[in-house]
């Protein structure tokens, strides 16, 4: 069972989303909290696997409170949630100890999705900002040529950057095989060899990467 609190800076959100995922099979909802001080009172009396983190919440706030987490509560899985589109954000609550990020907009099947992937120790990006990058890559010819002569130099192939594109979008190595009409072992090849060429370790420390050496737009 994943047990989660909620958090937001909206308590009628809070009851939204508590009502949105009471149906969920295996995930309970231990508690919800308006505020940073509210959060941290919940943790110690629910000890939730997954807080799913409102990046705009008030006293302290969220982006202070990550490191405080990732110290004091090691095994808490955290799912950041904002409004924030901006990847420089997203980069920003991964450095800072987040293990996903999914936008307020986000279906509630793709929160679900996320609170799953997340719990399972496995990272997330939502797919609005996976394609949000995609969109800036393919709309900026200049920075394209940079992440093809960044490629080259990695000795990423073309295939290669497809499927790092893809998995920045989101999606999984099934959903990836079907847009590449391959098979998922070859994925899973791709994406070790991408790994094993950028000296990452997982997705969530690829995508950072690959933000800051210009393969995806900032």
């Amino acid at each position: 069972m994943i047990r989660v609190l909620l958090t937001d800076s909206s308590a009628a959100t809070c009851a939204a989303l508590q009502g949105a995922l009471a149906a969920t099979a295996g995930v309970e909802v231990v508690g919800v909290a308006t505020s940073g001080s509210e959060l941290l009172d919940q943790l110690a009396l629910q000890q939730p696997t997954l807080l799913l983190l409102d990046l705009s919440l008030p006293g302290p706030d969220a982006f202070g409170l990550l490191p405080t987490l990732g110290e004091q509560h090691a095994a808490l899985r955290v799912l950041a949630r904002s409004e924030l589109t901006n990847e420089q954000y997203v980069v920003r609550a991964f450095d800072l100890g987040a293990h996903g990020y999914i936008v307020k907009q986000s279906a509630t099947t793709e929160l679900v999705h996320a609170i799953r992937t997340v719990a399972a120790g496995r990272p997330f990006l939502c797919s609005d900002m996976g394609l949000a990058l995609l969109g800036r890559l393919h709309a900026n010819p200049a920075t394209a040529d940079s992440a093809e002569e960044v490629a080259a130099l990695l000795g990423l192939s073309k295939r290669e950057m497809e499927v790092l594109q893809l998995v920045a979008a989101g999606h999984t190595n099934a959903e990836i095989a079907s847009m590449l009409f391959a098979s998922k072992r070859t994925v899973e090849t791709h994406r070790q060899n991408i790994m094993e060429k950028t000296r990452t370790r997982n997705t969530a420390s690829l995508i950072k990467m690959a933000v800051r050496q210009g393969l995806l737009p900032e």
